[in-house]
């Protein structure tokens, strides 16, 4: 009887000791600003989603991808761990930072989109000023061919659909960041 009271009660102040930390772990000394830490992770998830090719490129020219972003932002790892834990105890912060992480992302997604739809629209461009060149050289009419003439309100109707479908295709490039 003595001894199941005793491990009660030993038992209630291992409880009470290990509570006493609810408070959440301490500011440290060198917490990385918010504004920081997004870009942190930015740069933390283009790295982390580039393809292979891509990743061999920056190996090729001598980038460490592991310790990029750390010597990029002047951190090291444990200030990088002690900052995100911080930041995901307070859940607000965190939120916050993530927030904003996303809004940055989409709008370097839409930026890649519009600078790739401009790169097709100037790939087609050469390509068609290069069948006409050929036409010309050849001396080839249209006729000969019995190529269907396009209007102009087709033709746009066209490289809409052709750029909705190549804006498709890269709209899996950007992935939240995985824990």
């Amino acid at each position: 009887m003595i001894l199941k009271r005793l491990i009660l009660f030993v038992g209630i102040i291992f409880i009470a000791l290990a509570c006493n930390k609810l408070d959440g772990p301490e500011k440290p000394k060198n917490l990385i600003s918010k504004g920081k830490m997004v870009n942190i992770l930015i740069d933390a998830k283009l790295i982390t989603s580039a393809n292979s090719k891509n990743k061999i490129i920056m190996r090729d020219s001598s980038l460490n991808i592991n310790t990029y972003v750390y010597e990029k932002y002047n951190i090291d790892s444990l200030q990088f761990a002690l900052s995100n834990s911080y930041y995901a105890f307070h859940v607000d912060d965190y939120e916050e930072i993530y927030t904003l992480l996303s809004d940055s992302l989409e709008a370097l997604k839409a930026e890649l989109k519009t600078i790739e739809a401009e790169e097709w629209k100037e790939k087609t461009k050469r390509e068609a000023d290069s069948l006409a060149k050929v036409f010309k050289e050849q001396k080839i009419n249209k006729d000969s061919l019995k190529l269907e003439v396009i209007n102009e309100k087709d033709a746009i109707q066209i490289d809409k659909k052709l750029l909705e479908e190549s804006i498709k295709e890269i709209e899996g490039l950007v992935e939240p960041i995985s824990d």
